[in-house]
């Protein structure tokens, strides 16, 4: 069966459930793949991509077998499911895809595609041999069909805000005990320092439960030399001469988080050197404060919620005027609460829709940036022809933002090539 086709078929059918009995009928039904690997479990707000992308490229570079699982997808299908950097192939997506189908055939109940994406991703990572997989989760984390797993050798969880709200709860610390489901009795556990009391004390209540101390990192112990769109240099406790290729403050929380992930998985016996680490902190992904072209500047970033768009403003601040940007956002998003923080940070917005059926009305967003004092109105035209004609001005500066998936259809338009990721 064509992969394609098995993922439409399941388009339509809500990822969210009451409890974790769907998915584990699924897995029985293709052999339960997950009992036979090893994870490090990722929840968080925001952040997890960046986290997920570090921790696979120094698990590997330390000569581990590793699996990764992201979402949603940026580029194509394909590269949300990869071992040691390399996407699954579609000729094994089409295998995958018929055990797959064969096993929901025989199941009463209907799946979502992401739960049929991650049967078919754990299966390739027990056929791959992988030594450990860094698993992302898709919503939450209690009841997230990632959740399946058994415990995870380390369960991180890189940010707590106010996110899928409708869903998780309408409190940081409702929230915090949705993501703080991932620990498990016999997972070590580290929650990123950027994660505040409340919530925090919510975590901690967790990993008490199952036995286990919170690794959270030491910010102090961080002398920051250079902090830029570019990327950072720095040093952490006994670490000296670190480097960041991916730009903002927000991505310095992420990578101590992930140098305490790396401890805690020492602990445990993997055999992670300096090294690896250090590769492992320069990884770069799409979308990510992604700098499009240097001279005059477009930057590409998918965040798509008040506090990823609160630390892509710091990030614009530092870019030189004038500052337009393309934006469009899902109607799901909290999109209010994401234009009283970026208003302030660019002179022009225009508003983009079409990328998504989901997408919010370019007028409707305009609106939104208006009333928050921004100067904004409807492009009129596709995300990708805007960016085109703004990015042609010889003077200041261009963003595109507001969404992953308005992130994909950039990346996909080639308009700027390949970036400098």
């Amino acid at each position: 069966m064509n992969y394609n086709d098995l993922i439409s078929r399941y388009s339509k059918l809500g990822q969210r459930v009451s409890d974790l009995s769907r998915i584990e009928s699924l897995m029985r039904a293709v052999g339960d793949p997950q009992k036979k690997l090893r994870f490090v479990h990722i929840a968080g707000t925001n952040g997890k991509g960046s986290v997920t992308e570090m921790l696979s490229r120094t698990l590997t570079a330390a000569g581990y077998r590793t699996g990764s699982f992201t979402s949603p997808y940026i580029l194509r299908y394909n590269d949300r499911i990869r071992v040691n950097g390399a996407e699954i192939t579609d000729g094994e997506l089409d295998e995958l895809a018929d055990i797959v189908s064969a096993a929901v055939a025989g199941l009463p109940v209907g799946f979502s595609q992401f739960e049929i994406t991650q049967a078919m991703a754990l299966l390739h990572y027990q056929r791959c041999g992988c030594d450990i997989v860094v698993l992302e989760t898709g919503l939450g984390g209690l009841l997230d069909s990632t959740n399946v797993i058994p415990a995870p050798e380390a369960a991180v969880i890189t940010s707590i805000a106010l996110d899928h709200t409708a869903i998780l709860g309408d409190t940081p610390e409702e929230i915090a005990r949705h993501k703080a489901g991932i620990i498990k009795r016999g997972s070590a556990a580290v929650c990123s320092a950027c994660v505040k009391d409340g919530a925090r004390a919510v975590i901690q209540e967790q990993a008490e439960r199952c036995g286990t101390t919170l690794r959270v990192p030491d910010m102090s112990l961080m002398n920051v030399h250079r902090c830029d769109i570019f990327g950072a240099e720095f040093d952490y406790g006994g670490l000296t001469g670190l480097a960041l290729k991916m730009g903002g403050t927000h991505q310095l929380y992420n990578a101590a988080a992930v140098i305490e992930t790396v401890n805690a998985l020492r602990e445990r016996g993997y055999d992670i050197p300096d090294e690896a680490l250090r590769e492992g902190l320069t990884a770069q992904i799409p979308a990510r404060v992604q700098i499009l072209r240097e001279q005059p500047p477009v930057i590409l970033d998918g965040s798509h919620n008040p506090e990823g768009l609160s630390a892509l403003a710091a990030v614009v601040g530092q870019l030189p005027l004038p500052r337009r940007a393309v934006i469009g956002m899902l109607s799901d998003k909290d999109s209010t609460g994401a234009a009283k923080l970026i208003a302030d940070s660019c002179d022009e917005f225009y508003c983009v829709d079409g990328f998504m059926p989901s997408a919010r009305p370019a007028d409707e967003l305009a609106k939104l940036l208006f009333d928050c004092g921004a100067t904004a109105s409807p492009s009129g035209k596709s995300a990708a022809d805007t960016a085109q004609e703004l990015a042609a001005k010889p003077d200041g500066s261009l963003i595109i933002c507001g969404s992953l998936y308005l992130a994909s259809e950039i990346l996909n338009a080639n308009i700027f090539g390949k970036g400098e990721q």
